[in-house]
């Protein structure tokens, strides 16, 4: 009956309109459209959304096809971000190796770390090069902030070196020129801080204080060489020494490029 009415609106809407009628039958094309709008407006109402939504059916599979590729292309650009970011880590870790102040005119031989192996008590990395570049067993191993650790394999392409965090490491370390002030800095483990013990009773100790190789005679290091700043600092009853904690200053955990130091501990 409603689609019935509206068709015979529309026939006599269509008829008033063709003859141009005036008067009363201008009022009665003015009455039926007055009807007749609300009515329209309220099927528009309704067939509208159904339209969108048949139209967004038929176009999602486009819709989904374009954001599938617009989130590759982000996956892309934030992978090719991230390289560009580690690139200028390296080449700056590599710029830095140029000058190594700390440690004088002693000969380097610069490397790139090509595997790590971190487990609780060991840290060590792998070098891309050896004995054929004249790297050797004991041979200290650096980066632009302080001391990495020491050579302890070699072959012929590449070298291992044991990291200063290592549970088997130990280095002579003290914070001041006098070599009597000496202590043992040893690893617990990666990514944990170095224990120093059998420094005097008297010797002054600060927090932020930076401790280096003491460079001893007969020593796995030559002096000089950063190793950690005081984080912490204990007396050990009954034994005339006190404890220390020392953070290392190197970030060992990102270790792109170091220099290994030919250099020979003397007895």
């Amino acid at each position: 009956m409603t689609v019935g009415a509206l068709i015979l609106a529309s026939i006599t809407i269509i008829t008033v309109n063709a003859r141009g009628g005036t008067g009363a039958i201008g009022g009665v094309r003015g009455l039926v459209g007055e009807i007749t709008s609300p009515v329209f407006s309220a099927v528009d109402a309704v067939v509208s959304p159904v339209g969108n939504l048949l139209a967004g059916t038929i176009n999602y599979g486009r819709v989904q096809r374009e954001n599938e590729q617009l989130r590759a292309a982000l996956a892309r650009l934030e992978t090719q971000a991230a390289l560009n970011s580690t690139a200028a880590q390296q080449l700056a870790q590599l710029m830095a190796l140029e000058h190594l102040p700390y440690l004088g005119t002693l000969p380097l031989v610069t490397a790139q770390t090509i595997d790590v192996n971190r487990s609780n008590f060991e840290a060590t990395i792998t070098l891309n090069k050896g004995r054929s570049s004249g790297i050797l067993v004991g041979m200290p191993v650096v980066s632009s902030a302080g001391l990495v650790g020491a050579v302890v394999a070699v072959s012929n392409a590449t070298a291992t070196v044991r990291l200063i965090t290592d549970s088997s490491s130990s280095v002579s370390v003290d914070g001041s020129s006098n070599p009597a002030d000496a202590g043992i800095a040893q690893g617990q483990g990666p990514g944990k801080n170095l224990d120093v013990s059998f420094l005097p009773a008297g010797v002054s100790v600060q927090r932020g204080q930076l401790f280096s190789t003491s460079g001893l005679q007969g020593g796995l290091f030559p002096g000089g060489i950063p190793v950690g700043t005081v984080t912490s600092r204990s007396s050990v009853a009954g034994s005339g020494s006190v404890g220390v904690t020392l953070q290392p200053v190197v970030d060992l955990s990102n270790l792109a490029y170091v220099d290994v130091v030919q250099w020979e501990a003397t007895s």
